[in-house]
């Protein structure tokens, strides 16, 4: 007699709860039929569920969004980089205090302590009723240089994958990996270690219709802001061994629409809206606004405050993080958050001075095509990448020079400068990645900074 498991899963939520109140009936009523039918149901988040571009996710630290997943009854979720990265190391050790769902983290440790997050589960068995054992592990995304200046320690899928399958071995008749980690990286893992039966992808935004089968392994993803949701059925024969598998997908925008949804959606919204406008930042004695090439007030605002706040006198950053001006009168969270939306944290970086010369002159080469790049993802959620402005740096195009505060370069002097972690990452400036001593501050974010310029520096 065989076995049917079915295994409900999302990912990459980002916070967009236009498409909440359709997964969350769907989750539900796929729970109860399969149950009534004697099967076993496990449903799973794979990270990234919160993106504090919404406004509630913000003026809740991302607790509205556990909220939203205590209606489903989760089995398990794990962390994407928008949970371990987007909130302070405080605000994540306290993100899931009211869950009724079990966190799953297997590569993430305090570099203090060096112990599990206190909120997280290295595994979890579900033992169902004909006795099949499923384990189930996470993996995030193990960005070095920006979980270790926020407290954490991560560690690579090949660092920790050996301990643990060697600790669930006889413990365990399915392995299920919950993995932040890419598609490329999803693939290689179920090259090097086929005892995963089960790999549900996020963190790339891939969508596998109908699963992919890599070796002895299924890897299933249902792509991105919840526009899919996923389903895996696995058959198990007597002996707990999967004899079949299969993944699938639903298209969210299919599901029917009930009367209430536009109501809950941009109450969403609206709550989130309120709380921020509850929060004073400043008083403007003028409106101060951006452009899109060149400098501005809004611009050198910003500047000034990412220079304040990195501790240097150099800052650079681009115009299309503004999406909205300051207004003249009382400055809110709200009104920060709207023009602001980025999870961007700011940068520290220090170069000689012939490879500050050398960064300049990556700019000021891509400085017209950036002007209209769109760029996606890497914590900016603005639409185009705009124009890039300095502050303190001056190029001579005509002498191919830069000088650093009204001063020539000095080759091998040090310099340091302030910018966005975003160019760390960003391939059109390979100088700040390759050459230069990177600090990534935290905690807040690029608003935060501006926040807090604000209260310490009165304007005129």
């Amino acid at each position: 007699m065989t076995e049917s498991i079915h295994i409900l899963h999302t990912n990459d939520l980002h916070s967009h709860l236009e498409h909440w109140p359709r997964i969350r009936r769907w989750l539900l009523a796929e729970q109860v039929k399969w149950r009534q039918l004697g099967a076993t149901v496990v449903t799973l988040d794979i990270g990234d569920a919160m993106d504090r571009v919404h406004p509630l996710t913000e003026a809740t630290d991302g607790r509205a969004n556990v909220a939203l997943f205590n209606q489903i009854g989760y089995d398990a979720v794990t962390i994407g980089n928008n949970e371990g990265i987007g909130n302070s190391q405080a605000q994540l050790n306290q993100l899931y205090d009211q869950a009724n769902f079990d966190v799953v983290l297997a590569n993430l440790q305090d570099r203090e302590t060096g112990q599990q997050p206190k909120w997280a589960m290295r595994t979890k068995i579900i033992t169902t009723a004909a006795g099949t054992r499923i384990a189930l592990f996470g993996l995030t995304a193990p960005y070095l240089s920006t979980y270790r200046p926020n407290g954490w320690e991560p560690k690579l899928a090949q660092q920790v994958l050996p301990g643990l399958l060697a600790e669930l071995t006889g413990k365990a008749d399915v392995l299920v990996l919950l993995s932040h980690l890419g598609l490329d990286v999803d693939k290689w893992l179920a090259k090097n270690y086929p005892a995963l039966t089960v790999i549900i992808g996020s963190h790339t935004h891939h969508l596998l219709v109908n699963g992919l089968l890599v070796g002895d392994s299924l890897l299933a993803a249902a792509g991105r802001y919840g526009q899919y949701i996923g389903h895996i059925t696995l058959t198990i024969n007597d002996q707990h061994q999967v004899q079949t598998e299969r993944a699938s997908v639903v298209k969210t925008r299919d599901l029917p629409v009930a009367t209430g949804d536009a109501a809950e959606i941009a109450g969403y919204r609206r709550s989130g809206h309120q709380q921020l406008k509850r929060q004073k930042i400043a008083t403007l004695p003028q409106t101060l606004t951006a452009q899109p090439i060149g400098n501005s007030p809004q611009m050198q605002l910003a500047l000034h405050a990412v220079a304040q706040t990195a501790g240097t006198d150099v800052a650079l950053l681009n115009t299309g993080i503004f999406l909205a001006p300051f207004k003249q009168g009382t400055l809110t969270a709200d009104d920060l958050h709207k023009a602001l939306p980025h999870s961007m944290h700011l940068l520290r970086v220090q170069l000689h001075g012939y490879d500050i010369w050398r960064l300049v002159q990556e700019i000021e080469k891509t400085r017209l095509f950036l002007r209209h790049f769109k760029l996606h993802g890497l914590g900016f959620r603005g639409k185009l990448f705009g124009d890039m402005v300095y502050q303190g740096l001056r190029w001579d195009p005509a002498e191919r020079t830069v000088t650093w505060c009204g001063q020539p370069l000095e080759p091998e002097r040090i310099y340091t400068l302030a910018a966005v972690d975003t160019y760390l990452y960003f391939p059109f400036f390979p100088t700040i990645e390759i050459m230069g001593a990177t600090e990534v501050l935290f905690p807040g974010v690029l608003r935060n900074a501006i926040a807090d310029y604000l209260k310490s520096n009165e304007l005129k």
